[in-house]
């Protein structure tokens, strides 16, 4: 899931804290994730390439924060 996406499902309050069950209001340190790399004769292969990012709830009377390597799983979809 990229940066954007993870903007976007906040702005769209389609983020959903599992504690309170409001949207999520916020995120913190995203960062892109690498799990080796391998360059042979010009050939660069970038295995599991993924994310980690701390959600945060912020909702009132929810102090609710989580740093995952699968934000999609917070996403509900109408």
């Amino acid at each position: 899931m990229s940066l954007q996406a993870i903007k976007d499902a906040i702005a769209g309050k389609k983020m959903i804290c599992p504690k309170c069950e409001n949207p999520i209001q916020s995120y913190e340190k995203y960062a892109e994730t690498i799990d080796a790399v391998r360059d042979g004769f010009n050939i660069l292969e970038v295995d599991s390439l993924g994310e980690r990012v701390t959600l945060i709830c912020g909702n009132e009377g929810c102090a609710w924060k989580e740093r995952t390597e699968y934000p999609m799983e917070f996403i509900v979809e109408d």
